[in-house]
């Protein structure tokens, strides 16, 4: 069987010599086989090569029914037992080439098509919600305008989507009439008939914002595409480069920044900038309600006498016109509230349990600084150490924390000294025997032994004053390079 190259060379040739035998020399075949190839172009037939026999075409029957009963979702795997059963003796390999082309033809039979979606402004909210790198990522986006909106959260609980969706609602200065999810467990109740019933709560959101909440269909990319297309993009354009992140409040700066940027930026699909499409459907959103919902579960609290409540085995502060009274605690994202008859009087980072976070100004101002304990005095002896002023002072302190154990019993003593010294020699005494570590009696009186002829401690950097000898100089002129004697 010649190709379709080999058979023109022939016919090229052919009509070059004019002879089979002479074309048949030049490319190497047959005369006969040159003659078969002009007549064949004449009839204008082309050669046919016989359909090569395969060793699965004896189960090519089993398998077709069989992918068919299963929509394309049987694996050759399964599938190969029952062949070897109704005798197909040939390799596992061969066998998952049928089983793979079977499930082709059943894909291209059975193919539904698909049509664009056509959207319409101020019509369809679609959100959804990802995780990456240890965070949930929610992301919404306005159909027709592309507007998007990504924010970062700790968890995918209801309280959670509802603020989420407020916010979103405020970015966008108004409410969608449809909000399109996808088959999320924190906002269905359940299923029936195929057909998502809401929970309660989220029926009561969408009554007060005024908006119809829609569901996706069960394993349907293309009613969800736009979302999990919005999903993936957040991730590879902001998660991937901008990560990781060192907490929530980083990562939902960095999130609004990079709504910013590509809402200021010309969209691919629609050849428009989000923004601007915003601002001509903003007129058909909804307004927002007067009165917002209260999004996250409160708990309460009673302020202690430290002025603080305790959250989550933590303590944060609150004014002291507080204290006594009972308030409300909301977690919202990354910062917990505390609120009374309304109003919000602190709101805090989240700490770690066992912590403590303080606000000064809860407290008039900053804490002031400790005042050191001044001794109080008992004995007449220690009325009469006080007496000296700081160097008594600083005496007691300074033998209490040495670990003086005789200074009880050596302290008459030591004031007593005052009467063959003076108070003037005596306090000096006390001065070095502090700066010494010297807090004996017999340290002190050889303190004032040696008398004021001994060595005074000087501060470090101070001014050493002597009297220097004068020597006479010569100008550095004298030790120029011709001035100087050899």
């Amino acid at each position: 069987m010649k190709s379709v190259r080999q058979t023109m060379d022939m016919i090229a040739a052919h009509r070059d010599v004019g002879s089979y035998r002479g074309a048949g020399a030049i490319c190497g075949v047959d005369p006969k086989t040159v003659k078969r190839a002009g007549e064949a172009q004449l009839l204008g037939e082309r050669p046919t090569r016989k359909p090569r026999e395969h060793n699965y075409e004896v189960v090519a029957a089993l398998v077709s029914k069989r992918v068919s009963s299963t929509r394309g979702r049987i694996s050759a795997k399964r599938l190969l037992p029952q062949a070897r059963t109704v005798g197909y003796i040939g390799s596992a390999r061969n066998f998952r080439r049928l089983v793979a082309k079977a499930k082709r033809d059943w894909r291209d039979e059975h193919h539904r098509g698909r049509r664009p979606a056509v959207w319409s402004p101020g019509e369809t909210l679609v959100i959804d919600w990802g995780a990456e790198e240890g965070l949930h990522l929610f992301c919404c986006v306005s159909a027709w305008s592309r507007f998007r909106f990504v924010r970062f959260a700790d968890n995918e609980r209801a309280e959670t989507t509802f603020s989420m969706l407020a916010e979103c609602f405020e970015i966008l200065g108004g409410v969608p009439k449809v909000v399109l999810a996808d088959r999320m467990g924190c906002l269905k109740a359940g299923i029936v008939a195929n057909l998502v019933v809401p929970t309660p709560d989220y029926v009561r959101f969408a009554a007060h914002y005024r908006f119809r909440p829609d569901f996706c269909e069960g394993g349907d990319p293309a009613s969800k595409g736009i979302v999990e297309n919005l999903v993936g993009y957040s991730k590879l354009d902001l998660v991937v480069p901008s990560g990781p992140f060192v907490g929530l409040g980083p990562a939902n700066l960095t999130a609004r920044a990079w709504c910013e940027e590509v809402n200021a930026a010309v969209h691919s699909e629609i050849c428009a900038v989000p923004a601007e499409r915003l601002e001509a459907e903003r007129h058909l959103f909804s307004p927002l309600p007067a009165l917002r919902p209260q999004m996250s579960k409160a708990v309460i609290r009673k302020v202690d006498r430290l002025s603080c409540v305790r959250f989550g085995s933590a303590r944060y502060s609150v004014p002291l016109s507080l204290v006594g009274k009972t308030v409300e605690v909301r977690v919202e994202q990354d910062k917990v509230r505390v609120v009374h008859l309304g109003i919000e009087m602190a709101a805090h980072d989240v700490v770690a349990p066992g912590e403590v976070c303080l606000v000064d100004e809860h407290y008039g101002g900053p804490r002031p600084p400790v005042p050191a304990r001044a001794p109080r005095p008992r004995s007449q002896a220690e009325h009469a150490m006080v007496s000296f002023g700081e160097a008594g002072v600083a005496f007691l302190k300074g033998a209490a924390a040495a670990g003086a154990t005789k200074l009880g019993s050596e302290l008459p003593d030591i004031v007593g000294l005052e009467a063959s010294y003076g108070k003037e020699a005596l306090t000096a005494a006390l001065e070095r025997a502090t700066a010494f570590s010297r807090f004996g009696l017999a340290d002190v009186r050889s303190i004032l032994d040696a008398g004021p002829g001994v060595p005074r401690l000087s501060v470090v950097g101070e001014r050493l004053d002597m009297a220097l000898p004068v020597v006479p100089t010569r100008p550095l002129s004298d030790y120029a390079p011709g001035k100087v004697a050899r």
